[in-house]
């Protein structure tokens, strides 16, 4: 089944642009001239992006309307702009991507390629697979236990049979082994939905990232709908902590992405996941790191210590998409007593503009360097 959009425009230019890239990158289109026509198909379809010229009237409320869909309130965004339209706005109304007018076909592909990366992850990530395992429940105020059976699993939760009829609420510890799999798992979910008869669904909540990447890699050997993932993106690292990075790229991804790093420089490799804090259109992002083990620390020092030595060496580096989180804070590393200006930046000045924010990144770029390598 191919990925699907919506868009609402009324410019016959961007729609035969749009039709003939997204046509190209394999992403079906469905137009839309009015706000009225594109809000009923919002609450009747699902997509996987949904695509606003924000110049069309009711274009506001189709942004804000796609987040509280429920079939669409994980579709990526992308705000069509005219120069000189501020972000904040369409940002604050759900937008993940922006295109500014006037576009080309080539530059709309390359912002497309990296929405088409999220909007294949997060629908994966959606996407359940039917299993019949066994599941121990255990509530961790109450000390209540339970044993359940599921009927299916995805990233996000798992939806299972009560026996009884007890109507569990609040947060539990889940524990159970996937098939095939020798190594059980252990995380929290809350019950999130009541469906006919005996059926409940469970919704994971702050997964740890090694708990994450067990699931993820056994649903996709597992899931039918498995299609072929895009190549990671190269881009350019211009800053570099122990607790985070900002990258160069002309299609960053957006605030709330979780992403996979894969980072070498002079026969060093690290590997670091983490969650996009800043992003600036077709200049940049900033990237938080999600792992706190002393291991992936030390990597991380040795790395930073290659590149002080190196002045000269310019480190190759990927970055992946693994999908968006709603509520961003709840992965990200608990490093708020970690003195990193770096990081600092990303906290304190993110709604800078962009000019002013890449100055104070300058400006503090030797010390958050130096801070790094002496930590």
């Amino acid at each position: 089944m191919g990925l699907k959009s919506l868009l609402l425009s009324s410019d016959e230019k961007i729609v035969r642009v749009l039709r003939r890239t997204l046509g190209d990158l394999d992403i079906e289109v469905e137009v839309c001239a009015d706000a009225e026509r594109a809000l009923r198909k919002l609450t009747r379809h699902r997509f996987e992006a949904i695509i606003v010229d924000c110049c069309d009237k009711g274009s506001a409320d189709v942004l804000r309307s796609a987040r509280g869909a429920l079939c669409n309130k994980r579709a990526v965004a992308v705000a069509i702009l005219n120069q000189g339209m501020g972000l904040r706005s369409v940002f604050d109304l759900g937008a993940h991507f922006v295109l500014y007018k006037p576009f080309s076909g080539e530059r709309a592909k390359a912002s497309f390629r990296a929405a088409r990366a999220l909007m294949k992850r997060e629908r994966r990530r959606n996407s359940r697979v039917t299993v019949q395992i066994p599941v121990g429940l255990k509530n961790s105020i109450s000390g209540a236990s339970m044993k359940v059976t599921t009927t299916d699993v995805s990233e996000g939760g798992m939806a299972v049979r009560l026996s009884g009829r007890s109507r569990p609420t609040g947060r539990w510890q889940v524990t159970f082994t996937l098939p095939g799999a020798d190594v059980a798992l252990e995380l929290a979910a809350e019950f999130a939905w009541e469906g006919s008869g005996a059926l409940a669904g469970l919704r994971f909540v702050d997964v740890a990232p090694e708990v994450s990447r067990r699931l993820r890699e056994w649903l996709k050997c597992n899931s039918p709908e498995a299609e072929q993932e895009d190549p990671p993106v190269r881009c350019r690292l211009t800053d570099l902590s122990l607790g985070g990075c900002y990258l160069e790229i002309s299609s960053p991804f957006p605030v709330g992405t979780r992403v996979t790093l894969s980072m070498r420089a002079a026969n060093v490799q690290l590997s670091a996941e983490g969650i996009v804090r800043v992003m600036h259109p077709e200049k940049g992002m900033g990237v938080e790191f999600t792992q706190g083990t002393s291991q992936h620390r030390e990597v991380l020092e040795k790395f930073l210590q290659v590149l002080t030595a190196n002045r000269e060496v310019l480190p190759e580096l990927l970055v992946e998409p693994e999908g968006l989180e709603t509520d961003s804070t709840a992965t990200a590393v608990r490093s708020g007593d970690i003195d990193d200006p770096l990081l600092g930046l990303f906290r304190t000045q993110a709604a800078l503009p962009v000019e002013s924010f890449v100055e104070e990144l300058r400006k503090q770029r030797g010390i958050a360097m130096s801070a790094s390598a002496s930590a």
